[in-house]
């Protein structure tokens, strides 16, 4: 359909659990009149990279690219340490955080609370929407 926008995401997730990351990429493959890139990292599409700073800089290349970057909260007690680097990352390059609250959740982590533009429930029309409302 022309001129819809094509939203770039980067989904923050867990490789050990890949399971609420291939939620969302369904959910947002899904959606009505919402085109996308998916310029996460999925595990069967790994980055390759040697070292942890090969893969910090190829990780901030994929976040420049991206119209916002999408937190999964629930994952962040495991993986604090990367989730930070991306919400980090995202902060320095003005790439909007939109921070997706787990199923039945009330609280989240204070660092995804505090740098997200908005928190927004475990559903398709939230994500989708926020998307839209905030990506650059």
């Amino acid at each position: 359909m022309a001129g819809l926008r094509t939203y770039h995401v980067f989904i923050s997730h867990s490789w050990k659990y890949p399971d609420p990351y291939e939620t969302v990429k369904k959910w947002l493959d899904d959606a009505s009149y919402f085109y996308w890139s998916d310029y996460s990292v999925p595990f069967y599409d790994p980055l390759d990279a040697n070292s942890v700073r090969e893969l910090k800089t190829k990780i901030s290349t994929q976040i420049a690219k991206c119209s916002c970057v999408v937190i999964l909260a629930g994952m962040y007690v495991n993986y604090s340490r990367w989730i930070d680097f991306e919400i980090d990352t995202a902060i320095e390059m003005g790439k909007p955080i939109i921070g997706v609250r787990p199923w039945g959740q009330e609280r989240v982590p204070k660092k995804v609370a505090d740098n997200s533009d908005v928190m927004v429930g475990w559903n398709s029309s939230s994500v989708v929407q926020a998307i839209r409302d905030y990506s650059v």
